[in-house]
């Protein structure tokens, strides 16, 4: 390696470490004060923080997640997914199943054992694929194991068939589509077009506490610190460059004798498994899960958040989930049949005037700006 290349690769982890930081500081401060917040100051405080609003940060910090999973399977491998929406929804059917199960005999129709939709249905038994979730441990497995093994089995044959680009995209699409219209059946056994809701308590806590939405916000913002530290640890070892690698020439790659499928097989696994953890977040805040979450669409806007954030940053995937989830609830209240026609126009813009997002466009200028400081 050269002294230009040493050079270079110190400032970019310099840069990058220092980032990181700002991120970890923003994150953790923004949670803190609004835990406090909510639970220090009482109603009618100029200081309160209501619940709702640390519910919507909450579902904030998931979807957060969720661009954060894309962008490591799309920034750094290249691999466009528009099913990652799958693997989050799947992850959050299995948080539902658990807390349906934790409702027992204070559904509406007292059944100590089938969820109320299950009578209603005038099913008889318990599905098999329904026993044990009423474990914690066990259904939070299930919660992962499923969608890690969905997207195994599903980049093992894509991957190794050398299926990419638009094709690549379209069959994630098909897939999540195809999960969309079977979750849509009664018969599936995961309560149809209304999905599972109702949801009492987990682990034993209230879910309509104060103290267990502080909580559960508390932990998704750890849990999202956690992700990104280890996601930028994989994408600064030996093992990102090859994925680096393989984005930028996968032929060259493959030709200096590495099996690439194998690698785009882990990191689709891998991103698959933080999409799901998302879901597993989402649902006990917002309290419902239905195959509303499988709409292709869906997958589509986290891909918008990433790239108005500026993928291939990990941290320009987070806060451009954030800010278009807050634009979201903005001017959804204010023009609610204009919104997707905002969002379509926004990433057009994006796509054409900023290509590397808006954390690019943020750095480009200060580079700029630090540049005319020292030849001033």
């Amino acid at each position: 390696m050269t002294k230009f290349n040493l050079f270079a690769w110190w400032a970019n982890s310099r840069a990058t470490a220092n980032a990181s930081m700002v991120f970890v500081v923003v994150l953790f401060g923004v949670t803190i004060l609004a835990s406090a917040g909510n639970l220090l100051f009482p109603e009618g405080s100029l200081l309160h923080v209501s619940t709702y609003t640390i519910t919507l940060l909450g579902k904030y910090l998931c979807f957060a997640l969720l661009a954060l999973s894309v962008d490591v399977i799309w920034g750094y491998c290249g691999i466009l997914s528009l099913g990652h929406g799958a693997f989050f929804a799947l992850g959050g059917y299995g948080m539902g199943m658990y807390l349906m199960r934790q409702i027992g005999d204070r559904g509406v129709y007292g059944n100590p054992l089938l969820p109320d939709f299950m009578v209603f249905l005038n099913w008889q038994d318990l599905p098999w694929f329904w026993l044990g979730m009423d474990n914690f441990l066990f259904a939070m497995a299930m919660a992962l194991l499923v969608p890690g093994l969905l997207a195994f089995v599903f980049g093992w044959f894509a991957f190794r068939s050398r299926v990419t680009g638009v094709y690549l995209s379209i069959m994630t699409q098909a897939l999540t589509f195809a999960l969309m219209l079977a979750f849509f059946r009664n018969e599936m056994g995961f309560g149809g077009n209304n999905g599972l809701t109702d949801f009492k308590d987990l682990l034993g806590f209230d879910l309509q506490a104060d103290s267990t939405r502080v909580c559960l916000f508390i932990i998704t913002a750890t849990v999202l610190a956690g992700a990104y530290f280890s996601s930028r640890y994989i994408m600064n070892s030996r093992f990102g460059r090859v994925l680096l690698s393989i984005r930028d020439g996968e032929s060259r790659t493959r030709f200096l004798g590495y099996r690439t499928e194998y690698y785009k097989v882990w990191l689709f696994v891998y991103s698959a498994l933080l999409a799901a953890v998302a879901g597993i977040l989402y649902v006990p805040q917002v309290g419902i899960i239905n195959p509303g979450e499988f709409q292709p669409l869906k997958s589509i806007e986290v891909v918008v958040w990433v790239a108005v954030g500026g993928r291939g940053t990990l941290y320009g995937a987070i806060v451009g989930a954030l800010l278009v989830n807050y634009a979201k609830t903005r001017f959804t209240a204010i023009f609610p049949d204009g919104w997707a026609f905002m969002l379509g126009a926004l990433f057009v813009y994006v796509t054409i005037f900023l290509p590397q997002g808006l954390v690019g466009w943020v750095s480009n200028r200060l580079q700029r700006a630090k540049a005319k400081a020292e030849v001033a």
